[in-house]
């Protein structure tokens, strides 16, 4: 289920829930900022004729800065989960976002548990980023828990 406008708690979910973000274009000036802040200077992150001497139409973007770029795409969606923190993210890369391509992702709630002293709950949820094409980019799992 898709879902509504709203802040949710770990009672409110269930498992298939489903919260899907807007859009973010990444652009060159958003690759050029992030390779600032992380000091990742790769040459085919900064240069469109790198890129191209490695088969790329143009320059690619970091795997961590659209990674990033969905997570805050999640956290100011309409519906939003209201965890207290991520525990983590298990992530691949699939293919290559490129200067220009607009990217947004999908969210799933695969299973809840609570912990052990039943004080907090934990969520893992399935995530799929995808391109202006509808093409799976990255993909993987986040873990969040949640305060009862």
């Amino acid at each position: 289920m898709n879902l509504s406008p709203g802040r949710y708690g770990y009672h409110d979910l269930a498992s298939g829930d489903c919260l899907v973000t807007s859009a973010r274009v990444i652009t060159a000036e958003l690759i050029d900022d992030f390779a600032r802040v992380s000091g990742d200077t790769y040459e085919i992150h900064m240069s469109d004729a790198a890129a191209q001497a490695k088969g790329f139409e143009r320059r690619v973007a970091h795997g961590l800065l659209v990674l990033a770029v969905i997570d805050g795409l999640k956290n100011n969606a309409p519906a939003r989960f209201d965890a207290l923190a991520s525990l983590g993210w298990t992530w691949r890369f699939v293919a290559p976002v490129l200067a220009g391509d607009t990217i947004s992702a999908k969210f799933v709630v695969r299973e809840k548990r609570l912990t052990a002293n039943g004080k907090r709950g934990i969520t893992k949820i399935t995530a799929q980023a995808m391109n202006q094409r509808g093409d799976i980019v990255q993909e993987g799992e986040n873990g969040l828990i949640f305060d009862l």
